[in-house]
């Protein structure tokens, strides 16, 4: 009888696995598996395009991480699309990233600072005015 355990979609590492044979069972660790690290560069992609992925958020956010183990803490400048509400967006986007950066990593995200480095307007110029 062979039973395998999955672990939850985005996990990075599967804390345990057990696989019953019919001489004994075998605990499959984390060190007989192998180990994954994500690099912060990965990370900071990763949340910068979940950033996009929220309604208010205007293009070319910003980000810059820090991997400490299972964690990441993560630092954005964002730019806001003008008229939405300042408050509203960068505390979607909180919570968006610590969410998505998890549920696509695995890694726990405690903080995320934003820092609003623009108001973007959504009406497109076309040509020069004389």
């Amino acid at each position: 009888m062979t039973t395998t355990y999955a672990p939850p979609a985005g996990r990075h590492r599967a804390d345990e696995v057990e696989q019953g044979e019919e001489s004994g069972d075998h605990v499959e660790t984390e060190s007989d598996r192998g180990r994954t690290t994500l690099e912060p560069r990965a990370v900071k992609k990763i949340a910068a395009r979940a950033a996009g992925e929220v309604d208010g958020v205007g293009e070319g956010a910003k980000v810059s991480a820090r991997v400490d183990g299972e964690t990441a803490t993560l630092d954005v400048q964002l730019p806001v699309s003008y008229p939405a509400s300042v408050a509203r967006t960068t505390e979607a986007v909180r919570a968006h990233l610590m969410r998505r950066t998890h549920q696509l990593t695995g890694l726990t995200v405690p903080r995320v600072d934003i820092v609003v480095s623009a108001l973007k307007s959504a009406e497109v110029r076309s040509g020069r005015v004389w």
